[in-house]
């Protein structure tokens, strides 16, 4: 899942806020699509079982901020620092996400499931790949944020490739490339590993594993951020056009979100597999194009309550689990029902906290130390 990552690249120096509300949104559509996983009010299945797009939207908007800064780089300077791009990303993401691993590996009583990956898969970011819930049950949920390391890590070596070659117009052509393999890729993967496994009683375990979690797989989101951060950067005439219908724009990207739940009802389906995710893409897209327009009626909007949960998200992404089995086990010894809603606002309650004492004591510093690298 993508940080709270500097909003202001491009649009000069004003933050853009409707960005504040989109990460909001998707923390909080993430973290009750996992609370089903713990005992749960019967509501949560209603209001969480598209939760799981959250992570999209994330993708979405990692997408266009990380892409807007290198390319908002790449105008100024005509070039990329490698160094200060990748010295910031380390500090900004690892030092928080190795002391939830720490946790984790340190006091087992900790784990929301038995299982855990080897230490290396977490250290190198590659949980994603081949990753099987019947023997890996605990942060799990660490696979997006290994899809977002492998994507920063490959991004900026391209981008600053093609700008080397000068064939800057023709990364048209590879985005389209990109996006239009996923369907590929993902149908050959649904025609020779889910097909056959169709009556299974593991199909759902073999889905995520096979179609759900690998990056090959989940591009589409951040391909289109990307591709919006390079429409605006390069092709500022083109945002200027948008911007007068931006409020239709945004309501245009809510309805095919709502028809993206049909086409992706149930989760597990071919038709999720091949049209779901792009069409989430593209409708998490299409938001994230309109609320960073001017015109745009949440690009004024402050709002305390989401700004926070903005700055909280990538604490609260890390240790939300961990949070909801902790507060659980405590909880449920004095009586209170584990399916109940004093429960979920307990764990949510909790959650913050941790994710507060997160920042200030590992992420905050962290930034600070990463200042004086740089």
């Amino acid at each position: 899942m993508p940080l709270p990552a500097p909003t202001s690249e491009i649009s000069g120096r004003h933050k853009l806020l409707g960005l504040d509300h989109l990460r909001a949104m998707a923390i909080t559509y993430v973290v009750l699509f996992h609370y089903q996983m713990f005992g749960h009010p019967d509501w949560i299945n209603r209001v969480g079982e598209f939760g799981w797009t959250g992570v999209d939207l994330f993708f979405v908007l990692s997408g266009f901020l990380i892409a807007g800064q290198l390319f908002d780089n790449i105008v100024k300077k005509n070039t990329l620092s490698m160094r200060v791009f990748f010295i910031k990303r380390f500090f900004r993401i690892t030092p928080p996400y190795l002391v939830i691993v720490m946790l984790y590996f340190a006091f087992p009583s900790l784990r929301e499931r038995e299982q855990m990956a080897s230490l290396w898969r977490y250290l190198t970011f590659t949980l994603n790949l081949d990753l099987d819930l019947r023997h890996i049950g605990t942060f799990t949920h660490a696979w997006s944020l290994c899809i977002e390391e492998q994507f920063y890590l490959i991004l900026p070596i391209l981008i600053l490739l093609l700008n080397k070659l000068n064939i800057g117009k023709k990364a048209t052509y590879i985005l389209l490339s990109l996006f239009l393999s996923g369907f590929l890729i993902r149908y050959l993967n649904w025609h020779y590993f889910m097909e056959p496994n169709l009556q299974s009683d593991s199909f759902d375990i073999l889905f995520y594993k096979v179609i759900y979690y690998p990056t090959y797989n989940r591009l589409d989101g951040l391909l289109i951020g990307v591709s919006i951060a390079g429409l605006y950067t390069f092709y500022p005439s083109i945002k200027e056009s948008i911007n007068k219908f931006s409020n239709i724009l945004m309501l245009t990207g809510v309805v095919v979100l709502i028809g993206s739940y049909f086409v992706c009802t149930p989760q597990q389906s071919f038709s999720t597999a091949i049209a779901g995710y792009p069409l989430v893409a593209i409708s998490y897209g299409l938001i994230t194009a309109a609320v960073v327009c001017p015109d745009n009626i949440l690009y004024n909007a402050k709002s305390w309550l989401t700004s926070q949960m903005a700055t909280l998200s990538y604490g609260i992404y890390l240790i939300h689990k961990l949070a909801f089995h902790l507060t659980q086990n405590l909880l449920v010894r004095t009586g209170i029902d584990k399916n109940g809603n004093l429960m979920l606002l307990s764990c949510l309650c909790s959650t913050i906290c941790f994710a507060l004492i997160l920042r200030y004591t590992i992420e905050r510093p962290s930034i600070r130390l990463r200042n004086r690298f740089l």
